[in-house]
């Protein structure tokens, strides 16, 4: 699960940051200073996406709390920006796929450590 988090992660986060660059570029041709703040901001959830699906590969626990920040950070453009809501569902549920991974792999850990 944590290679289906990462590669998802990732492709989220190349996606939003394109859609965000447009908004915030958008913002500013027309003179819009909230739509160009919640672009930027998206480009900031973009980003976040990205480094908590390369962290998934290998720290599935810092993942989920990198994509819980993105989710905080998606609802904060909600006004300007409603596309958010659909990356702050995303950034949940991907942060809630990395902690189960997490807890799979720490569960069959202590099962190979107490066996031995």
């Amino acid at each position: 699960m944590k290679i289906a988090v990462g590669i998802i992660g990732i492709l989220l986060g190349i996606i939003t940051m394109l859609q965000s660059c447009a908004v915030a570029t958008g913002g500013n041709i027309l003179a819009n200073q909230e739509l160009a703040g919640a672009g930027s901001v998206g480009v900031l959830v973009g980003l976040l996406f990205f480094v908590g699906g390369a962290f998934a590969f290998g720290l599935p626990l810092v993942a989920a709390i990198v994509f819980v920040v993105g989710s905080f950070f998606a609802l904060i453009a909600i006004n300007a920006f409603p596309d958010m809501k659909v990356w702050a569902v995303a950034d949940l549920l991907l942060a809630a796929m990395a902690f189960f991974a997490w807890r799979s792999a720490r569960r069959s850990g202590a099962n190979v450590e107490t066996s031995g």
